[in-house]
């Protein structure tokens, strides 16, 4: 077992199962020695719990306990291409898209849920780079979808 897997048992958490692409794209590829993910859903056993706006039908709260389970998506993806997530030495960037109600402004708070989440496993080498972007409407009609850049050796 990987000391990644080993830390996530330790946060009561598990890397799922790849999340089948719902169009015409892959996962994760590789460039360099960085991994680059699509956009992550929060999909759990292959569907979206919680689906709407943030800011209307969708608190806050909730969102960003989205946002953390695109992380544990975005693991899968990433260990799909590099094997073991023991090879991530960085967490270089976050892309967070929050679905959001016109005067819903915490988009940052949302996607901390997802930061947070990285710092957690890492440590300091989760420490990254990030956006934070309200939109109309995501896929899917998804409250959240988070996209990461892992570097690796």
């Amino acid at each position: 077992m990987s000391h990644i897997e080993e830390r996530l048992i330790e946060l009561g958490l598990a890397v799922p199962e790849l999340a089948k692409p719902v169009a015409a794209y892959v996962p994760a590829v590789i460039s360099g020695n960085l991994v680059f993910t699509s956009g992550q859903l929060p999909f759990v056993g292959g569907a979206l719990a919680v689906t709407g706006k943030v800011g209307a039908g969708v608190d806050p709260e909730t969102a960003k306990g989205l946002a953390a389970i695109c992380v544990l998506n975005g693991l899968a993806a990433a260990q799909s291409v590099i094997g073991s997530l023991d090879r991530i030495t960085r967490v270089v960037k976050v892309v967070g898209f929050v679905a959001s109600a016109p005067d819903f402004t915490g988009q940052p708070g949302v996607i901390n849920g997802a930061s947070e989440l990285l710092g957690e496993i890492f440590g300091e080498a989760g420490t990254h780079a990030r956006s934070a972007v309200g939109v109309a409407v995501l896929p899917l009609d998804s409250a959240v979808e988070v996209e990461f850049v892992f570097e690796f050796a």
